[in-house]
């Protein structure tokens, strides 16, 4: 069994309270969990109006599968124009 951690950072241009911040991340959070059957939650920069961390779990019996995911969700992140892709990380347990 492969678990694999997807943290992804990312900035939010249109943002000007944390209201409009969660509209955006609720809606990024709701396209991943239905489209690619993962757990997802913001975990970290939650009081700030542009920034977002998000962590993504993944668990698969192949290494190739769960990279194949985690850069198809990296690829939908990037095609969102309100979201800027900082930065993201994967660990695979």
């Amino acid at each position: 069994m492969i678990v694999g951690l997807l943290t992804l950072d990312l900035h939010i241009f249109e943002s000007h309270s944390l209201k409009e911040k969660r509209f955006v991340i609720k809606s990024l959070i709701d396209r991943i969990k239905n489209k690619f059957n993962v757990s997802v939650a913001e975990v970290d920069a939650n009081d700030l109006w542009q920034r977002s961390i998000i962590g993504i779990a993944f668990v698969s019996n192949e290494t190739v599968m769960v990279n194949k995911v985690f850069e198809q969700i990296k690829n939908l992140v990037v095609g969102i124009h309100s979201v800027e892709l900082l930065d993201s990380h994967m660990e695979l347990l």
